[in-house]
């Protein structure tokens, strides 16, 4: 269906007619055109603030503040679809509340493709930003773009995971597209772009990082992906937000566990109770979507995990010592009984070989074979 940009654009400048509203009113076979030049159905009822915006302003007034902002959009090279055209993409068009107009900058064939959310705390431990790093990888080997918000911690890990396999990878943002919030980002934002993935919002250009925007954009992150994974999350965070988002929306979600002694593991071990599926390795999300996607061949579903590093003798016996929940250097050094300066050149051998976690004070040996 051929639509014109400028007439969702304007509506969405009426005071009143937000993503809910109008899909309510497209539910009801109402004429986008007739809505700006003021005829409303006697059967619908609006702010009252939002009728006599539309019956004082003509419709040319709003289409001229719509031109404007698609100017503003092209000239930061950013293109939008909208609701109902035959380019928007199909998975979002099923939320209750779609966004009636997607803005995005970068590669648009991205928008199709079968996507992952990967989402997770901002202030992640350093084993939780090593995993959302690694199944990000993982999954986008597999075929899977990776979908994420930008935002520091595990959205961070999750787009560069993905990148450093060569996967496209997409961001949802709180703000416009061309305003990269944390600006420490800026440059993460540029590979995303120059390796095929874009910058998505609903939120027209010029439009600041305000707190509100920031849950609304989780149900697009859940709503373009066939499911979500959470990768360290409290209980009360916006990863939760679109994890359950998610389960309304019908999509699969799943979650990493963690120590129960770690605060940053209660959102994971809840969204278990509610029924999300628990993962320890990227094969458990594979086997759920791969046969729903259609698109994973059978050598991908039955890939074996990858052999450890070879284990050099000086690492056993650190690697027997060593608990796979948390220990700290001054225990371990007094259960191996060895100096401190040969078991700190051990470990760092360890950590870089992907064997050992340092988190905080903490060591923690890692099966890096079993994330995929």
């Amino acid at each position: 269906m051929k639509i014109d940009p400028r007439e969702w654009i304007a509506l969405l400048l009426v005071p009143g007619l937000g993503p809910g509203t109008l899909s309510r009113l497209v539910e009801l076979d109402v004429n986008l055109r007739d809505l700006l030049d003021g005829n409303l159905p006697d059967d619908i009822r609006l702010r009252p603030d939002t009728t006599m915006s539309l019956r004082q302003k003509s419709a040319g007034f709003w289409l001229d503040q719509a031109q404007q902002i698609q100017d503003k959009a092209e000239q930061h090279q950013i293109e939008c679809v909208c609701l109902g055209a035959d380019d928007y993409p199909p998975l979002l068009q099923n939320l209750p509340d779609p966004p009636p107009v997607l803005w995005f900058k970068g590669c648009k064939t991205a928008l199709y493709l079968p996507q992952l959310a990967v989402v997770g705390s901002r202030k992640p431990t350093q084993s939780g930003a090593r995993l959302a790093y690694l199944f990000s990888a993982e999954l986008a080997k597999s075929g899977f773009a990776i979908t994420s918000g930008l935002a520091l911690g595990i959205d961070t890990q999750a787009h560069k995971g993905c990148l450093s396999s060569n996967g496209v990878t997409l961001a949802v943002m709180g703000t416009s597209p061309e305003l990269i919030y944390p600006k420490s980002n800026a440059g993460l934002a540029r590979e995303i772009l120059d390796k095929g993935g874009c910058l998505i919002s609903e939120l027209m250009p010029g439009s600041a990082p305000l707190s509100a925007h920031f849950p609304r954009r989780n149900r697009i992150i859940s709503g373009l992906s066939v499911g979500s994974l959470v990768v360290e999350a409290a209980t009360r965070s916006g990863s939760l937000i679109t994890a359950r988002l998610a389960m309304e929306q019908g999509r699969e979600v799943f979650a990493v566990p963690g120590p129960i002694s770690n605060p940053m593991s209660k959102g994971c071990h809840e969204l278990i109770r509610q029924g999300a599926t628990l993962v320890d390795s990227t094969q458990h999300i594979t086997e759920h979507l791969g046969a729903l996607l259609g698109y994973l061949n059978e050598d991908q579903r039955a890939k074996q995990p990858s052999k450890l590093p070879q284990v050099k003798p000086e690492w056993e016996p650190i690697l027997r010592t060593l608990s796979y929940d948390q220990m700290t250097f001054d225990d371990l050094m007094m259960k191996t009984n060895m100096q401190y300066s040969a078991l700190q050149n051990v470990i760092m051998e360890l950590v870089l070989a992907g064997r050992v976690i340092q988190d905080g004070v903490y060591l923690i040996q890692t099966d890096s074979a079993g994330i995929t």
